[in-house]
């Protein structure tokens, strides 16, 4: 699913079999108690998936935010409320780790990921910035 769509065909590698790097990262995610994978299936289908990681801030006071990252759901199931379904599943797993704010950034070219996300209550208070270390 990440590969899925025009952003993600020119950044991931969805061959048979993945590169050895997607695993080693699946690993890394499945040891650390701080981030968690989201899967969404129906039946035996992968249709929704996600990451949400849990982390410590000295701002706010030292409380803990959760960043949700990696949100897809599948091309024959948009439309049908999941990945909203998938959205609030996240926000209330960050209230039961006791976090104070849910973040995310969103490529400025997804305006309708833009338009989702807003009505689910986020809102665009700060401008993201990357620097890709290559």
């Amino acid at each position: 699913m990440l590969a899925d769509d025009v952003l993600g065909s020119t950044r991931e590698r969805p061959q048979s079999p993945l590169p050895r790097s997607y695993e080693d990262a699946f690993h890394a995610i499945d040891e650390d108690p701080n981030v968690e994978l989201v899967v969404g299936c129906m039946g035996d289908d992968v249709i929704a998936v996600a990451q949400i990681s849990y982390t410590p801030h000295l701002s706010y006071g030292g409380r803990w935010r959760a960043t949700v990252e990696g949100v897809r759901t599948a091309g024959h199931v948009r439309g049908r409320g999941i990945g909203a379904e998938l959205m609030h599943h996240l926000i209330e797993r960050a209230r039961t780790r006791g976090c104070h704010m849910v973040q995310l950034t969103t490529d400025k070219r997804r305006q309708e990921a833009h338009r989702f996300y807003e009505k689910l209550g986020f809102k665009a208070s700060h401008e993201g910035m990357k620097l890709h270390l290559e």
